[in-house]
């Protein structure tokens, strides 16, 4: 009777066990790489990763919190000049630590945009004054 036993708990793998398994997992990978894409389906492909995509982040979200930039669909919001002004000082640090190393180019983009985002605040600040 012990040898029965152990007869009945041999697990016994045969070449359709093997092809029923690959198959499924081909099935999980699918499923998975077709998830991945619908993740990523509401955006473009993204930038490089270069000084001036840094400087863009940054603009970005000081426009966005001067209420310069909304996203479709929400409702219009009070300017957050505090944020704006973090986001601001995160560009003059950036153009602070990187002088004498960045090339004419990116040195003029900062310049200028620095110089644009300033004044869009100040003109949001005054406007919230009134």
């Amino acid at each position: 009777m012990a040898k029965e036993e152990k007869d009945e708990k041999k697990i016994i793998i045969d070449e359709d066990w093997k092809k029923e398994a690959k198959k499924e997992k081909e099935v999980l990978a699918a499923q998975e790489d077709a998830e991945k894409k619908e993740e990523h389906r509401g955006r473009g492909p993204l930038p490089e990763g270069d000084f001036a995509a840094l400087i863009s982040m940054l603009v970005t979200q000081a426009l966005f919190a001067l209420g310069l930039i909304k996203i479709e669909g929400q409702k219009d919001k009070e300017p957050d000049l505090e944020l704006a002004r973090y986001n601001i000082d995160m560009l003059e640090t950036l153009e602070e630590k990187t002088k004498g190393n960045l090339a004419e180019a990116e040195k003029r983009v900062l310049e200028h945009t620095l110089s644009e985002v300033r004044m869009a605040y100040v003109k949001i600040a005054e406007q919230k004054k009134d």
